[in-house]
C-alpha cells in the first residue's frame, strides 16, 4: 500500500517536468521549421533571380584552339591547342579567386585580370613547361616558368604544388630572355586574344556554380526539414 502511494506520488511529480519538456521540444521544432522556411523561400528567390539574368554573347575561342569537353564541370584546362608535336593546355581563374578582394574594382567587372596556367607537353616527356600568366583585356604577362611532370589526370593538375626547384623570377631574368619567351608564347597564340572568350566563358562557370549552390543548399535544407 505504502510502495504504491510512493510510487504515485513519484509519477506526479514527474509528469509535469515531462509536460513541460513536451512543450519546450515542440516550441523548438515550430521555431526550427519556422527558420527553414524563412531560408528555403530566400534561397528560392535569388535562385530565381539569377536565373534571369542574361548570359554574355557567346564568343568562340580563337582558332585553333578549342574548349575541353566538360571543363564546366571541373578545374582542369579549359582550352586545348595542337602546335606540332606539342599539346598545349590552359586553365584560368579569376584574380579575386586568389587574392581575396583582388578585381573588385567596379569598373573591372570583377572579372578583368585573369590569371592562366598554360602547360605544353610533348609525347614521350615526364615533364611539361608550366607557364603562370596574368591576362588582361590588352596584354599578357608571364609571372614565373618552370618544369612539372606530366600527369595523366590533366584535372587535377590545376591545384598540384610542385616540389622541385621551379627556376628564377621572370623578372629577374635577362630583357633578352624574356623577350625571347614572350615571342614563345605569342608563336603558339598564347596572348591577349585570349581574354574575351576566358572572361565569357568565366562568367558563364560562376553563374552555373551560382544556381547548382542556391539549389544544393535548399535541397538539403528542404530535406532536414522533412526529417
Amino acid at each position: 500500500m505504502w510502495k504504491r502511494a510512493l510510487s504515485a506520488g513519484c509519477l506526479c511529480a514527474l509528469r509535469p517536468q515531462l509536460t513541460l519538456a513536451r512543450r519546450h521540444a515542440s516550441s523548438t521544432s515550430s521555431v526550427s521549421s519556422a527558420v527553414d522556411s524563412i531560408l528555403l523561400r530566400s534561397l528560392k528567390e535569388h535562385y530565381l533571380e539569377v536565373s534571369k539574368m542574361s548570359p554574355p554573347p557567346k564568343v568562340n575561342p580563337p582558332s585553333p584552339f578549342s574548349v575541353v569537353k566538360g571543363a564546366l564541370d571541373n578545374d582542369g584546362p579549359v582550352l586545348r591547342r595542337s602546335y606540332g608535336d606539342e599539346e598545349i593546355t590552359i586553365s584560368v581563374m579569376r584574380l579575386a579567386s586568389i587574392i581575396p578582394g583582388g578585381g573588385d574594382d567596379e569598373d573591372d567587372d570583377g572579372i578583368n585580370q585573369l590569371f592562366l596556367h598554360v602547360d605544353i607537353s610533348k609525347p614521350g616527356r615526364k615533364e611539361r613547361l608550366h607557364f603562370l600568366c596574368g591576362l588582361y583585356p590588352d596584354a599578357m604577362g608571364i609571372h614565373s616558368i618552370s618544369m612539372r611532370p606530366t600527369l595523366k589526370n590533366s584535372s587535377s593538375q590545376f591545384v598540384r604544388v610542385p616540389s622541385t626547384y621551379q627556376g628564377p623570377a621572370f623578372q629577374d631574368l635577362e630583357e633578352k630572355m624574356r623577350d625571347a619567351l614572350h615571342g614563345f608564347m605569342e608563336e603558339r597564340g598564347l596572348n591577349e586574344s585570349l581574354f574575351l572568350f576566358l572572361q565569357a566563358w568565366l562568367y558563364v562557370k560562376d553563374h552555373r556554380n551560382l544556381m547548382r549552390w542556391f539549389k544544393t543548399v535548399g535541397t538539403f535544407i528542404n530535406e532536414h526539414k522533412a526529417v
